[in-house]
C-alpha cells in the first residue's frame, strides 16, 4: 500500500478523507445556522417540505436520491440569494409503529390488550423519544441541510389541532360520515388499512367450479371461484345479460350449496363472460366488485368473517373456523354432495398486508369515510390550468383520471397510536358528537356518559396537511404568509394519490391556495440489472454503508448525474466508486493548484486581458458554457444535465488539459495570470458543485485564497452575474486548444492502439491542407511535443502512408492527418493477425447489435437508456471496423 503524502506547502494530503471531513464540516455548518430561513426577510422566498420518513424508518437509497434532489435544489437557491427553507418532520407512521413496539413487547411475553390503551401508548412515545432522532441522524450523514429548529412530528400539539380542526370542519360541511362500508382489512392487526398498505403477489391459486342447484329442481347452474368459502356470503348468482348460454337462468333462484338459502339469477354488464363459467356468484360483504354489483340491485349485504379473521355465526358449522380451515372443509363437504366439479390451477393476484404478510380481506365494518367529489373538482382544475406543474408531465393524465374515478375515503383505522378520532357516542342516547374539544356531557340527552371513539385516524389524513401544518395552521403565523404555499415537492409516484392529490384538495379547502407550486416524481433505485431491491433477493444496498466506505458526496453525485424525472434509476457499487475516483481527482488537482499558488499575490494582482494565452481564454469560454447549461438545466429540474456538465468540464477539461497546459507556464513570465486562472476557475467551480457534493466543496473551498466565508452561502456562480471575466473568453480561443487537444489525443490513441511504451519518443508528421490550421498547430508545436512526448514533428503533406499508423482530426473547419511510421517500432505481422481478430469482433458485434436494434420487440420492452446505448455501441463498432481495415491496406 502507498504511503499517504503530504505537500508541505499546504498541508493537503493526497488522497480525500470523507470521515476526516463530512463531521466536522456538518457540525459547522450547524453551529454557524446556515440552515435556518427567517419568517421575514428581503430576500424572495423558496420552501420545500421534506416528505416525512416514518419515525420507524432509516435512511434507504429511495430516501439517499429523494433527499439530494431536494437538498441540491435548497443549497442551489440558497445560493442564489433565496430566502430558502427545507422543513423536515417524521410521521407517526401509525401500523408500523405500533407493529415495531407490539413485537418489543411480545419478547417480554406481554401484549397492547393486557397493557391497556394508556399505558401502551405511553410505551410507543417512550420508544419515539428513544429512536424517533434516528433517521435525522442518518440525513445529517448524507448532508442535508434542513432548517433543523422547525423540525415537526406528525403527533405535535400544533399538527393534532390542526388534524381535529380539519376533521371537524369537514363533519360540518357533511363531507365526513359514519357508515357500513367493505375496506382493506388486515385480521393479524385488526385493522382497516389503506391501499398503499396493499401488496399485490401472484401466487398458484385454484379455480373451483361448484354447481348451485336451481330452486325448482330442473337442474344446476356451475360457478367458478378461488374463494369456495365466501359462497355462505353469496346473495345472487350473475351472468351478463347478452351471454346467450344463461338467458333462460335470469330471474330464476339457486340454492346456496351447504345451505338452504335461495339467492336469485341477475344480470349485470360487470360479468366478464370469458371468465370461468361466464356466471359469478355475488358475495357483496366480501368482494369490492360484488359490493358494486349489491348497491346497484340492492341485494343484501352477509358478513361472515369475525375481525380476527375467522368465521362468524352467519358461517353456520363453520363459525370458528380460520379462513384457510374454512376453506378446506367447504371443498370437502362440496366433494361429498357432488356439488364439486372440478378444480383447476388459476396463478391469479392478491392483495397482502404490507405489514403482516397476511392475506387482505375485504370486510363490511363501521368506519369513518370522507367524500371526495367535490374535493376533487378544483383539485383538478389547478392540475390542468399548470397552477400546479408536473414534471414529468405525464402524470397529469393519470392524476385526472384518478380523480374522475374516486371513491369516498376510509379514514378510520382500528388502531391506537394515532390521532383519535375527535367524535363521542352518548352511551344513553346513541347520539353522536364530533368536537375539536373533549366532550363532557351529551348536546341532545345532557348525559355525562360520554365515550370517545376508539379508532385513530389514516396516517395519510395528517399526512394531507403538511404543507400548512407544519407551518403553525390553524394560527395565521409568518412562516405561512412568506413560505406557503412550498415552492417544490420532491417525491415517488406511488404516492401520486395517496398524499400528493389529498394535500392539493386540503390545501385548496382551508388554505385556498395550493400547497406546492411544483412537484417533481423521482423514480425507484433499482440495482445494477433493474431489479427491485430486496433483502430476500440480497441485492439491498445501504447508503449509510456506501456513505462509511466512499463519502456522501460520491452517494450523492452517482445518484444525480443519473437521474431522470419519473423514470427508475440503475445503481451499483462499481459506479459509486467510481465517483469517489472523480472526489480525489478533483481533491487532487485544487491539491496541485494550492501547491502552485502559494507565491501568488492576489490583493496586488491586476487581470490583464493581453496577458491571456490561448489555454486561458478557452478555459474561460469552456467554464462559461458549462455554466450556462448547468443554470439551464437546474430551471429545468434536468438534475443530470448539470451534475454531468459539471463532472465534464472539470475532470476532462480542467483536470485532463488545462492543467497540463498550465505547468510550462508557471515556469514562464505568464505565472501569475496561470495562477490567477487556475484559481478562479477552480473557485467558481467550487461554488457551482457545491449544491451535488456540497462536503468537498466546502472542505476545499475553506483552503482557497479566493473564498469569501464558506461556499455553502457564497453566491451562486452564473455567467451574467460576471460578463466581464466571462467576455475574456473566446470561441476561437476554445477552438484553437481544441485542435491541439485532438492531435496530442491522437497520438496518444495511436500509441496506445500499437501497444508503444509511453517513455518512447515518437517522431511524426501532420499532413494538413489550410494555413490556419498550419498556423495553430505551428505555433503550439511545444506544447504538443511536450504533452504527446515527440522526439519530432513536421507539418505539410500527407505523403507516403504505407506502414503507418493514421489518425484524422477534424475541429469545425479545421481538419489534420496525424501519421506515424511504425517501421522498426512493430512486428507488422503480429499487428495484421490482431487487426483481423479485432475485424472479426466488430463484425459479430454490428451484426449481433443490428439484429437486436432491428427487433420490435426489444425496442418496445427495452428501457430507453438501454437502447440508446446498444445504438452508440454499433456507431462505434462501425467507424472501428472501417479504421481497422484501413489501417489493414497500410500494413500489408
Amino acid at each position: 500500500m502507498e504511503s499517504e503524502q503530504t505537500t508541505p506547502e499546504t498541508g493537503i494530503s493526497d488522497r480525500y478523507h470523507p470521515k476526516q471531513v463530512e463531521t466536522k464540516t456538518y457540525a459547522w455548518w450547524e453551529s454557524q445556522n446556515y440552515f435556518q430561513a427567517a419568517d421575514q426577510s428581503t430576500k424572495p422566498p423558496f420552501s420545500v417540505i421534506l416528505p416525512p420518513p416514518n419515525v420507524t424508518g432509516s435512511l434507504h437509497m429511495g430516501h439517499a436520491l429523494n433527499h439530494s434532489i431536494q437538498d441540491l435544489m435548497i443549497r442551489w437557491k440558497r445560493m442564489s440569494g433565496f430566502n430558502a427553507l427545507w422543513l423536515p418532520g417524521t410521521d407517526h407512521a401509525g401500523i408500523a409503529t405500533q407493529t415495531v413496539v407490539e413485537k418489543e413487547l411480545k419478547k417480554k411475553n406481554l401484549n397492547r390488550k393486557t397493557l391497556g390503551r394508556e399505558k401502551f401508548v405511553e410505551q410507543i412515545w417512550d420508544w419515539k423519544n428513544l429512536y424517533g432522532e434516528r433517521i435525522f441522524e442518518q440525513m445529517r450523514r448524507l448532508g442535508d441541510s434542513c432548517d433543523w429548529n422547525r423540525k415537526v412530528f406528525t403527533l405535535d400539539e400544533g399538527v393534532s389541532r390542526a388534524v381535529k380542526k380539519v376533521f371537524v370542519s369537514l363533519h360540518k360541511k357533511g363531507l365526513i360520515y359514519r357508515g357500513k362500508r367493505l375496506v382493506n382489512w388486515s385480521w393479524p392487526l385488526e385493522s382497516a388499512i389503506s391501499d398503499l398498505e396493499v401488496e399485490h403477489k401472484n401466487i398458484k391459486g385454484t379455480l373451483f367450479h361448484i354447481q348451485y342447484p336451481l330452486a325448482d329442481q330442473s337442474g344446476f347452474l356451475t360457478i367458478a371461484t378461488t374463494r369456495p368459502e365466501t359462497l355462505l356470503g353469496d346473495t345472487a348468482i350473475c351472468v351478463h345479460p347478452e351471454d346467450i348460454r344463461y338467458q333462460g337462468f335470469i330471474g330464476k333462484e339457486v340454492i346456496v350449496p351447504l345451505t338452504t338459502r335461495k339467492i336469485k339469477v341477475i344480470a349485470d354488464n360487470a360479468v366478464d363472460p370469458q371468465f370461468g363459467t361466464g356466471a359469478l356468484k355475488i358475495t357483496p360483504g366480501h368482494d369490492f366488485n360484488d359490493f358494486k354489483v349489491g348497491k346497484t340491485h340492492q341485494l343484501e349485504l352477509i358478513n361472515i368473517l369475525e375481525k380476527n379473521g375467522t368465521l362468524n355465526e352467519n358461517a353456520g358449522v363453520y363459525k370458528g373456523l380460520s379462513i384457510q380451515e374454512a376453506r378446506k372443509k367447504v371443498v370437502e363437504d362440496l366433494k361429498k354432495l357432488n356439488l364439486l366439479v372440478k378444480e383447476e390451477p388459476h396463478p391469479h393476484s392478491v392483495g397482502h398486508c404490507q405489514r403482516s404478510g397476511a392475506v387482505v380481506e375485504p370486510f363490511l365494518s363501521e368506519q369513518w369515510f370522507l367524500k371526495m367529489d367535490r374535493l376533487a373538482v378544483p383539485a383538478k382544475h389547478v392540475v390542468e390550468n399548470g397552477t400546479v406543474r408536473f414534471e414529468p408531465e405525464s402524470w397529469v393524465k393519470v392524476y385526472l383520471h384518478w380523480l374522475n374515478n374516486l371513491e369516498d375515503w376510509c379514514v378510520s383505522r382500528q388502531l391506537w397510536w394515532g390521532h383519535r378520532i375527535p367524535a363521542w357516542t352518548c352511551s344513553d342516547c346513541g347520539n353522536i358528537q364530533v368536537s375539536e374539544n373533549d366532550v363532557s356531557y351529551c348536546e341532545k340527552c345532557r348525559s355525562a356518559n360520554m365515550k370517545q371513539d376508539e379508532d385513530v385516524l389514516d396516517t395519510w389524513f395528517s399526512s394531507a396537511l403538511w404543507p400548512f401544518s407544519t407551518m403553525g395552521w390553524p394560527q395565521d403565523t409568518e412562516t405561512q404568509k412568506t413560505f406557503y404555499p412550498t415552492s417544490f415537492l420532491v417525491t415517488g409516484h406511488d404516492i401520486l394519490f395517496f398524499w400528493v392529490a389529498r394535500m392539493i384538495m386540503m390545501g385548496l379547502e382551508f388554505k385556498k391556495d395550493v400547497p406546492f407550486r411544483t412537484v417533481y416524481f423521482n423514480g425507484i433505485v433499482r440495482d445494477s440489472k433493474g431489479q427491485k431491491m430486496s433483502k430476500s433477493v440480497g441485492n439491498v444496498l445501504d447508503p449509510l454503508d456506501l456513505i462509511e466506505k466512499y463519502g456522501a458526496d460520491s452517494l450523492r453525485l452517482s445518484l444525480l448525474a443519473h437521474i431522470s424525472a419519473g423514470r427508475d434509476l440503475k445503481i451499483s457499487e462499481p459506479r459509486i466508486e467510481g465517483y469517489r475516483n472523480f472526489m480525489n481527482k478533483l481533491w487532487n488537482a485544487s491539491r496541485f493548484v494550492f501547491q502552485n499558488c502559494t507565491d501568488f499575490d492576489l490583493a496586488n494582482f491586476k487581470l490583464q486581458k493581453s496577458n491571456l494565452n490561448s489555454f486561458d481564454q478557452a478555459i474561460i469560454e469552456k467554464l462559461g458554457k458549462c455554466l450556462t447549461t448547468v443554470d439551464k438545466s437546474l430551471h429545468d429540474l434536468r438534475f443530470a444535465d448539470a451534475s454531468q456538465a459539471l463532472y465534464h468540464f472539470v475532470w476532462h477539461e480542467y483536470c485532463d488539459w488545462y492543467l497540463e497546459f498550465s505547468k510550462s507556464n508557471l515556469k514562464s513570465s505568464e505565472k501569475q495570470t496561470t495562477q490567477y486562472i487556475l484559481l478562479i476557475v477552480l473557485e467558481k467551480v467550487l461554488r457551482a458543485f457545491h449544491p451535488m457534493i456540497p462536503f468537498i466543496t466546502e472542505e476545499l473551498y475553506q483552503m482557497h485564497p479566493m473564498k469569501t466565508g464558506a461556499c455553502i452561502i457564497a453566491e451562486y456562480p452564473k455567467v451574467q452575474n460576471d460578463r466581464e471575466f466571462f467576455k475574456l473568453g473566446t470561441e476561437n480561443a476554445e477552438t484553437e486548444v481544441d485542435l491541439i487537444k485532438e492531435v496530442i489525443t491522437a497520438v496518444r490513441n495511436i500509441r496506445g492502439e500499437n501497444r508503444l511504451s509511453p517513455a518512447l519518443k515518437l517522431k511524426i508528421r501532420v499532413g494538413i491542407s489550410d494555413e490556419k490550421t498550419q498556423k495553430i498547430i505551428s505555433e503550439n508545436r511545444s506544447v504538443i511535443m511536450s504533452l504527446a512526448r515527440l522526439d519530432e514533428m513536421n507539418l505539410g503533406e500527407v505523403g507516403e502512408l504505407k506502414k503507418c499508423a493514421v489518425s484524422a482530426v477534424s475541429v469545425k473547419d479545421l481538419t489534420a492527418q496525424v501519421i506515424i511510421p511504425l517501421e522498426g517500432l512493430v512486428d507488422f505481422e503480429e499487428e495484421i493477425k490482431r487487426m483481423q481478430k479485432a475485424i472479426e469482433k466488430c463484425e459479430k458485434d454490428i451484426s449481433l447489435l443490428s439484429q437486436k436494434l432491428s427487433n420490435p420487440k426489444f425496442l418496445e420492452n427495452a428501457d430507453e437508456e438501454v437502447v440508446e446505448v446498444d445504438k452508440q455501441l454499433l456507431t462505434n463498432s462501425q467507424k472501428q471496423i472501417v479504421a481497422l481495415r484501413e489501417g489493414l491496406t497500410r500494413f500489408r
